[in-house]
């Protein structure tokens, strides 16, 4: 089986993109950022939010994915 080469994605670009795809559909991950321990692994903390949240972002993502 090839491995498919992934882009390299700047991590704060990659957090900044995702918080304002949140903020659009009404979702707030207050622990979004960047993982500073694992640079080089170039890594995206999203953090623990609360069960009402993750749902709202589980139906964002489905209606998203129904268009």
């Amino acid at each position: 089986m090839a491995t498919r080469e992934l882009p390299d994605v700047d991590p704060y670009t990659a957090v900044e993109s995702l918080r304002a795809a949140l903020h659009e559909a009404g979702i707030v991950l207050p622990s979004l950022g960047v993982d500073p321990a694992s640079p080089a692994l170039q890594l995206v903390e999203l953090g623990r939010v609360r069960a009402n949240v993750a749902d709202r972002l589980a139906q964002a993502l489905k209606r998203k994915g129904e268009r």
